[in-house]
């Protein structure tokens, strides 16, 4: 992990070197600057100042998913610039609940299964950020959240927000608008996120608050709030909110969430999520989910054709070296030369089952084999890509629905079966 992350900072080094700019400037070139407070003041302050910065993620699930990567790679190119991070887990927020992009109330999570997500998502973050303790911190908001006292905080902190104000909030408007609501725990939010802006500011000197563009609002009422009470200016940092180019949230699939968590989503099926991106989204994806140069990404940008796959290539494996280590990157890319080649290398990545040459001889249904493989979630799911023509054994498209996997590959060592180009599985024969 460390030696990782000590070739991203050597690798930022040498960018900066042949290429001193800013870093507020590196990340408006990167697209990641979507909303901020005044641009002239922040630039100078992170271009004069060691920063102390901070974003929060809600452990809601035990992992974080590729679409956090937005934050988590804007903090990285901040702390190899010199300013320091602060990584906070909602470990009190959660327990409220965020009601920002969603349409109805989120399931609340016990304590402990927070503490537990928790630090899974730190050995997820410590793949990109260094949180020692001094070059930057990982704190739970829980530790000065879960002990206030409510009479009081509505006196100290409650008194300077403005409920006509706070509705006018997307994520609270929106909710408002629906017949489901929203509960005056959610109504709190606001309230606890800035709350967190003002203690991270007294007791760490934090300038600035990072996050996606739906909270907006939360961050300028966190800068707001230490305007009001300690008389200075605190500043705002937003992202846009990604989707791709065909129109889905970034870090979801077909297949579901795409995961940074090896048990939820393995090295080889993440690999398969960015060599699959969309030719008009390599450029971006490049800026912002790797740390290479910018003439670099406008050549690999710039291919076109078959040659764009290099590009791709160079997108997957950059981004699950970051996220599992080289030694996973390497073997993913290989497995999945293996797959889209048909070249006898190594296959070991690749999602595999093992049936019975048996079973195979006695002639196996393509529908049952698909849905045993995961390639799709019901009987009626495999009909539908039969039909389509989406499915394949090896090479042959199989077209019939009563299509059995031919029984002369019961003679075989193993065979893919195929979900369209993109999705294989390797079906060892026992």
């Amino acid at each position: 992990m460390w030696d990782n992350l000590a070739v991203n900072r050597a690798a930022y080094q040498q960018t900066s070197k042949t290429a001193p700019v800013s870093v507020f400037t590196t990340l408006n070139e990167r697209g990641f600057v979507q909303q901020h407070t005044d641009p002239q003041e922040l630039e100078a302050l992170l271009s004069d100042n060691v920063v102390t910065f901070y974003a929060g993620f809600d452990p809601t699930a035990d992992s974080l998913h590729a679409g956090s990567l937005v934050p988590i790679m804007a903090m990285a190119h901040l702390q190899q610039a010199g300013h320091k991070p602060i990584a906070i887990i909602g470990g009190g927020t959660t327990m409220v609940g965020d009601p920002s992009g969603k349409t109805e109330m989120r399931q609340l999570i016990s304590r402990g299964q927070i503490e537990e997500n928790g630090k899974r998502i730190l050995a997820q973050l410590q793949n990109y950020l260094v949180l020692d303790g001094e070059r930057g911190l990982f704190l739970d908001n829980a530790d000065w959240l879960l002990q206030l006292g409510y009479i009081d905080f509505l006196r100290d902190i409650g008194r300077h927000f403005r409920v006509n104000e706070m509705i006018k909030a997307e994520a609270y408007r929106q909710r408002l608008e629906r017949e489901e609501g929203l509960s005056f725990l959610e109504f709190n939010y606001q309230l606890l996120q800035a709350y967190d802006f003002l203690v991270l500011f007294q007791r760490h000197g934090c300038l600035l608050q990072i996050g996606g563009d739906d909270q907006w609002s939360n961050i300028l009422a966190g800068a707001d709030l230490i305007r009001r009470i300690e008389r200075t200016t605190a500043h705002a940092l937003t992202f846009p909110l990604l989707t791709t180019a065909r129109g889905q949230k970034m870090g979801k699939t077909e297949g579901g969430t795409v995961w940074l968590s090896a048990e939820r989503t393995s090295p080889y099926e993440f690999y398969q999520y960015w060599i699959n991106t969309d030719d008009r989204d390599v450029d971006r994806f490049l800026k912002y989910f790797t740390f290479l140069t910018l003439d670099e990404i406008g050549r690999l940008s710039g291919l076109e054709g078959a040659a764009i796959r290099e590009a791709k290539e160079v997108l997957a494996f950059e981004a699950t070296r970051l996220c599992h280590g080289e030694h996973a990157a390497d073997k993913a890319r290989k497995a999945s030369r293996a797959a889209f080649s048909k070249q006898d290398t190594d296959t070991s990545s690749i999602p595999t089952s093992t049936i019975s040459a048996i079973r195979v001889a006695e002639g196996i249904s393509v529908i049952d084999l698909l849905c045993e493989t995961g390639l799709t979630k019901s009987k009626g799911e495999s009909r539908r890509l039969i039909q389509q023509g989406g499915a394949y054994i090896n090479d042959t498209q199989m077209t019939e629905i009563e299509a059995v996997v031919p029984k002369e590959l019961a003679e075989s060592d193993a065979f893919f079966i195929r979900r369209g180009k993109k999705h294989h599985h390797r079906i060892v024969v026992d």
